[in-house]
């Protein structure tokens, strides 16, 4: 099987980031890479193209974790109140608080839109109270976010009145 070097245009999951130059499969970069404009092959005029890559590659990655620590320092602060549904003396909750949960809540109240996999929970939330739940913005910025699940359900005061 023989292998070709190409310069990836975009960045291609498992195989390398927008600039670099990887050796991948003939097949694999003649049917797809290439006709899908992930990759153009190595020659000289590409080279010189590729040192263009690699810095609107940099100026890009720098913005974002520029982007990412404001982001962060602002969720570090933050402490997100999450209402869920309990029992009459609030003692169980029904259902969990999850990453997908957070997300929601977290575009709701403050408009800030998140994926789901940068939250990291090891399981979901199932008790009420303060928890802490890390968000991996970026690789470089990595921040915890204070999560405050309490109780939908109004507080009974004493009997009900007649």
């Amino acid at each position: 099987m023989s292998k070709v070097d190409v310069i990836l245009v975009r960045s291609v999951s498992d195989l390398g980031a927008e600039g670099d130059q990887v050796k991948v499969a003939a097949g694999y970069a003649r049917n797809y890479l290439v006709p899908q404009g992930y990759a153009i092959p190595v020659t000289m005029a590409n080279k010189r193209h590729l040192e263009a890559l690699k810095e609107r590659r940099l100026a890009r990655e720098a913005r974002e974790v520029e982007s990412m620590t404001e982001l962060g320092a602002m969720l570090s602060k933050l402490v997100l109140d999450v209402a869920v549904k309990t029992n009459e003396d609030h003692t169980k909750m029904y259902g969990s608080v999850t990453s997908t949960t957070i997300v929601d809540e977290l575009k709701a109240r403050y408009e800030i839109a998140l994926d789901k996999h940068k939250i990291e929970i090891e399981k979901p939330i199932r008790n009420l109270g303060e928890h802490e739940v890390t968000v991996k913005l970026h690789t470089k910025v990595v921040v915890t976010l204070k999560v405050n699940v309490k109780s939908s359900n109004p507080v009974v005061a004493g009997t009900a009145a007649n």
